[in-house]
């Protein structure tokens, strides 16, 4: 038979157009090539000059060994096989019991839930909302999702009605919102955050592009905020916040806040959209009532890094109750989401209570999980500043560092001749000596002439941050 593409159904002219023009880099070429080298590593890979790769392009926490709760796994354990209840002894008497609980919630977790998710989870992130913010929270308005994206793609194909909808996307920003606007054939309207202010969001900026946007006839529906944010590592203030809140009242814009960080502070405070939306209500009767907020949260993140299991939520707030219908017609056209997913949910934002069996070896992996991010980013931080023509913001908060990079000029023509962005072109010549794999800044969105990658500080200990040190001190001699 013959295997010519003529013969074939599909071809590259003839598959969704959309698809083509959507792009994500974190897993594009770079990862790619990494995982040529980790293949290479574990069959000989003699030909290589280093002896593992380090894969700091993705926010994967257990891929680069960070072990996971001990009190969510047990629990886990029990839900995939429930005999294990009968084994006296094995496990704390606080995980059996939140098995049982579950296990009443759920019947099976190889049973579909019901679309939204079930409903004594969804109680669960209610409370834990509450108890955050200080303001009830409805588990009617709670949809547990498979992962935060999987969430982000449901409000965004509610969202986008035509070619001409306009999403407001942070630049930088985590590729996932432009790559499902590319799916959706809506239309990105970016605006710019602000570097020398610890990438702030600067709501005057926002204004800007948003009567720009106007002009050329976009209909502009929504305001992306990622915080703490992703890939830039800022927490914003409770007042720019507000001021966020006040030009999407004012614009008539749904919000959506990308709040999977929530936990990865390391200096300052997080604030939540919906609690500053709150208060902002109270003091101002009337003013923010219509405001649309929708937030996302995950179990990938945090010092869970639970990524494999696929479990988040979104909470909407202030939503039509028609449209939160058609919501919820389109996840049910999903099925549901991973119900072990959707118990892990469960198991995040009710962890263990102080004076119970499992508490102290909880708070004990959870802290030295913080303070191992903490001391990394700040290792990686410090590297930074010792390196010639590199500047980099403070690590505040989420697992990333996005430093700016000088690139002499005579790699940029190098770059040039390879067909290249010189970012690029510095990350793949950093991939290739030293198997520590990041992401150029153009992947995220920069200013024009302005380069910088994405690394996170995930990798265990901070050997790896010399490789990188040497690696950038012979490229800058080499192209100077």
């Amino acid at each position: 038979m013959s295997t010519s593409s003529s013969r074939k159904a599909l071809n590259i002219g003839n598959i969704n157009p959309h698809l083509l023009k959507a792009q994500y880099a974190v897993r594009g070429e770079l990862a790619q090539r990494s995982e040529v080298y980790r293949q290479q590593l574990a069959t000989g890979g003699d030909e290589l000059s280093f002896d593992t790769v380090i894969s700091a392009n993705i926010g994967n926490p257990q891929q680069l060994d960070q072990q996971p709760i001990t009190f969510f796994r047990q629990v886990l354990s029990i839900l995939e096989y429930p005999a294990l209840l009968e084994k006296e002894g094995l496990f704390p008497e606080d995980v059996r019991e939140r098995a049982r609980v579950l296990l009443k919630e759920v019947g099976s977790v190889g049973a579909y839930s019901q679309s939204q998710g079930c409903l004594g989870i969804r109680r669960s992130v209610a409370e834990f909302i509450e108890a955050r913010d200080g303001y009830p929270a409805d588990p009617r308005d709670i949809f547990l999702t498979a992962g935060a994206s999987s969430g982000v793609n449901t409000i965004l194909n509610t969202i986008c009605s035509h070619p001409a909808t306009g999403v407001l996307i942070p630049i930088p920003q985590y590729p996932l919102y432009t790559a499902t606007l590319a799916l959706t054939n809506a239309t990105p309207v970016p605006y710019f955050l602000d570097e020398a202010t610890a990438w702030s969001t600067d709501a005057e900026q926002i204004r800007s592009e948003i009567s720009k946007a106007k002009a050329a006839g976009t209909d502009l529906k929504c305001l992306v905020v990622i915080n703490p944010g992703n890939p830039t590592g800022a927490t914003l203030t409770e007042s720019g916040i507000e001021a966020v809140i006040a030009l999407a009242a004012e614009e008539r814009l749904v919000i959506m806040a990308d709040e999977v960080y929530q936990t990865n502070v390391y200096s300052g405070e997080f604030h939540s959209f919906k609690k500053v939306l709150r208060n902002m209500q109270k003091a101002s009767p009337g003013v923010y009532d219509e405001v649309e907020l929708v937030s996302f949260h995950s179990v990938s993140k945090g010092m869970v890094g639970e990524c494999g299991h696929r479990g988040g939520y979104f909470e909407l707030v202030g939503f039509d109750p028609e449209v939160q219908a058609q919501i919820y017609k389109l996840v049910s056209i999903f099925l549901c989401p991973p119900v072990i997913g959707q118990c892990l949910v469960g198991l995040m934002v009710n962890p263990p209570a102080p004076g119970s069996p499992s508490y102290e070896l909880y708070q004990k992996e959870y802290n030295s999980i913080f303070e191992g991010l903490k001391l990394r980013s700040r290792a990686l931080y410090d590297a930074f500043l010792r390196m010639e023509g590199v500047k980099c913001q403070d690590p505040l908060g989420a697992m990333y560092l996005f430093p700016t990079i000088t690139i002499p000029t005579a790699a940029v023509e190098k770059a040039q001749e390879e067909g290249r962005r010189p970012d690029e072109f510095y990350c793949l010549r950093l991939l290739e000596a030293t198997g520590i794999c990041v992401i150029p800044g153009s992947g995220f969105g920069q200013r024009e002439g302005e380069w910088h990658f994405r690394t996170t500080f995930l990798a265990p200990g901070v050997d790896w941050v010399g490789r990188l040190e040497k690696f950038h001190e012979g490229f800058m001699n080499e192209y100077r």
